[in-house]
């Protein structure tokens, strides 16, 4: 990341900005870094001042101790020190990101309109005993610094068949992914008990845009279709041809759509 802010814990946040006009804020999930979300960003660098960020213990950013969802939600808002920081900034979060944004718009934090891309939430039946599952095993595997199999742990809960998984586990991406394992136990904090948080859902004041791959598996679409229906303005749309890992070149038009009447108010 190209610049450094401090949070008001201390804990330095590395974030990178491109492009002039309105800002946009870019929220990545699980085991990805800012960089990660670099090409979309680039895409709407034409139109938006798009601010890419390290979430803690990702790339250049910190680690301050101990983790709190709190802190982690009131970061979406505001990761740079650029002017207007207290302005109601249109967020993308993707994956655990679009939870931390929609709880960043629910908890009254100067946000405005909220895309998110594939929150996994589980909508299927046993969703919250899978999760507490998940979480019990994900907290062993840290804890006896098995992060390749806390990785593997993390990407079978998507559904990704046993052969994906092996591919990836032998793919020059991997030791990427074993680097930032550890907060894999941030973003399972952020997911709380996995299920749509509908009631809290109920408190976002401004548009929320959930969007869903038409390749990814079925419970994503309808985590995605249920999240827009929970919010009080809430649109669903699903990009067909899409999975999980989704093309810039699909997204970016659907968010500088959607961003673009924020963007003319600021």
């Amino acid at each position: 990341m190209e610049k450094k802010t401090i949070s008001r814990d201390g804990m330095p946040i590395a974030y990178e900005v491109s492009g002039e006009g309105p800002a946009v804020i870019f929220v990545i999930g699980a085991m990805a870094t800012g960089a990660s979300d670099a090409p979309l960003a680039s895409l709407l660098s034409d139109r938006f001042s798009a601010v890419v960020y390290d979430r803690r213990g990702r790339g250049d950013s910190g680690d301050t101790q101990p983790f709190a969802v709190a802190r982690e939600v009131s970061r979406t808002s505001r990761p740079s020190s650029r002017p207007r920081a207290t302005a109601a900034r249109p967020l993308h979060g993707m994956s655990s990101g679009a939870a931390l944004v929609l709880e960043a718009a629910a908890s009254g934090l100067p946000v405005g309109r909220v895309a998110v891309y594939e929150p996994p939430f589980a909508v299927y039946e046993g969703g919250e005993k899978q999760r507490a599952e998940y979480t019990e095993r994900l907290t062993q595997l840290l804890a006896q610094g098995r992060r390749g199999d806390a990785v593997e742990l993390c990407i079978a809960l998507t559904g990704a068949p046993s052969e994906v998984i092996r591919g990836m586990r032998h793919s020059a991406a991997w030791p990427a992914l074993e680097a930032v394992a550890p907060t894999l136990a941030y973003d399972n904090a952020v997911m709380g008990d996995g299920l749509i948080p509908r009631k809290r859902l109920t408190s976002v004041p401004v548009p929320v845009l959930a969007l869903a791959g038409g390749a990814s598996p079925g419970w994503m679409r309808e985590s995605a279709r249920a999240t827009a229906e929970a919010a009080p303005d809430g649109t669903y749309r699903v990009l067909e041809g899409q999975t999980h890992v989704v093309d810039p070149g699909v997204l970016a038009p659907a968010l500088a759509e959607f961003f673009a009447a924020e963007g003319a108010s600021q």
